[in-house]
C-alpha cells in the first residue's frame, strides 16, 4: 500500500476501535499528511499508529492518541486553541484543520529548533492560521488568552494554575498528568467550579517548565 491507502487504512481502523467518531475529526485526520512531519528516514512509517522519535528527545503523538485528544475537547470551527508542546507540528495542524481558517491555534515549543522545523512544516502545507511561541508551555501565552480550548501534548506533575487561569468560562483543558503512571485529565471550567473527568492511562514524554518537571527529569 502506499501512503495514502495506508493513511485510510489506520483511519478505518481507529473509527471501527472507536477512538475517532465526529466526521470533523476524520476530515482532519484524512487531509493531514503526517508524513511531512516525520523525520526522513521514518517517513515509510508515516502511518504505523504509534509514536515516533522526531529529535531532541521528543515524539510524535500516535494517530489514535491525536484523534483521541481532539473528540475529548469536542473541537469547533471558530475555536482558539492553546497547544502546549508543538512538537513537529502534526497534532497542531489536525486542529488548525477542524477550527478552521476562522479558527486559531496558538502553539508553544519549548525547543527552538523542533519549533523552526514545524514551522516551516506548517507554513509549506498552507496552516497560517497556527502561531508557533518559543516558550515555557506551562505558563501559557497571556497576550492571545483566554483560549476556548487548551490541551498540553507532554505530561506535567499537575494542571498548571496558568493554563486554568487561561481558559475561558465554559472551556475545556486535556492534559496528561502524572509521572511515572500518568492519566489523560479532562476540565471543563464553569465559573469558579472545575469538572474534572480522567480519560485513562496514557504514556507521554514530560513536560518541562516552571510550573512542570524540571529540565534534569
Amino acid at each position: 500500500m502506499n501512503l495514502e491507502e495506508q493513511k485510510k487504512a489506520v483511519i478505518e481502523k481507529l473509527i471501527r476501535e472507536r477512538y475517532i467518531k465526529s466526521k470533523r475529526v476524520i476530515d482532519a485526520l484524512l487531509k493531514v499528511p503526517r508524513e511531512e512531519f516525520v523525520p526522513e528516514h521514518l517517513r515509510e512509517y508515516a502511518y504505523v499508529d504509534t509514536p515516533l522519535e522526531i529529535g531532541y528527545g521528543q515524539t510524535i503523538s500516535a494517530i489514535h492518541m491525536v484523534g483521541m485528544m481532539c473528540e475529548l475537547l469536542d473541537l469547533k470551527p471558530g475555536m482558539k486553541v492553546l497547544e502546549i508542546g508543538t512538537g513537529c507540528g502534526y497534532h497542531a495542524a489536525v486542529t488548525a484543520e477542524i477550527v478552521g481558517k476562522d479558527g486559531l491555534v496558538v502553539s508553544i515549543e519549548r525547543i527552538p529548533e523542533l519549533a523552526e522545523r514545524a514551522e516551516r512544516t506548517l507554513r509549506k502545507l498552507g496552516y497560517d492560521n497556527v502561531i508557533i511561541i518559543v516558550g515555557d508551555g506551562t505558563l501559557g501565552y497571556e497576550p492571545l488568552a483566554p483560549y476556548d480550548r487548551i490541551y498540553a501534548t507532554a505530561a506535567g506533575p499537575k494542571i498548571p494554575e496558568p493554563l486554568i487561569k487561561q481558559l475561558k468560562d465554559g472551556g475545556k483543558l486535556l492534559m496528561p498528568v502524572g509521572r511515572y503512571m500518568q492519566k489523560l485529565v479532562l476540565v471543563e471550567k464553569k465559573g469558579d467550579e472545575l469538572i474534572v473527568k480522567d480519560c485513562g492511562p496514557v504514556a507521554f514524554v514530560p513536560l518541562i517548565g516552571k510550573e512542570g518537571f524540571p529540565s534534569t527529569f
